[in-house]
Parts: C-alpha cells; sequence; structure tokens
C-alpha cells in the first residue's frame, strides 16, 4: 500500500504538541495594523492553541503527525 500524502498548506500553518494539541498563527495580522485595536493586535501575537473539536479536521489531513 503506498504512503498516504500530507496536505502540504497544512505542515505549513499548523504544528502539533507533544501532547497532541494543533498550535497555528492567528489570522489578521499582516497588513492595516493601525485600523485595528491595541488589543486585538496584543493578543494575536504568538502562536494561539486550536480548540479540541477542530484538531480532528486538521490531523486527517497530516496522517503521520498523530
Amino acid at each position: 500500500m503506498p504512503k498516504m500524502k500530507t496536505k502540504s498548506g497544512t505542515k505549513k500553518r499548523f504544528k502539533v504538541t507533544a501532547s497532541g494539541g494543533i498550535k497555528f498563527g492567528a489570522a489578521h495580522k499582516r497588513h492595516r495594523m493601525r485600523n485595528k485595536t491595541n488589543r486585538m493586535r496584543r493578543n494575536a501575537r504568538g502562536m494561539q492553541m486550536m480548540s479540541e473539536r477542530d484538531v480532528g479536521i486538521v490531523l486527517n489531513y497530516m496522517p503521520y503527525a498523530r
């Protein structure tokens, strides 16, 4: 049986933690930052953890990340 392929966009956008969670970068932080509130800019820094309900969807695209 051939190997399963990982979606290229998924491996670029998400990281799997040791406990099985998914980390991702926040959206809406690339340009036009002066129109956004300081609170939104501050909260968009770094990585965020994905909710448990959405983790299964992402892991379907990353078959060897389990």
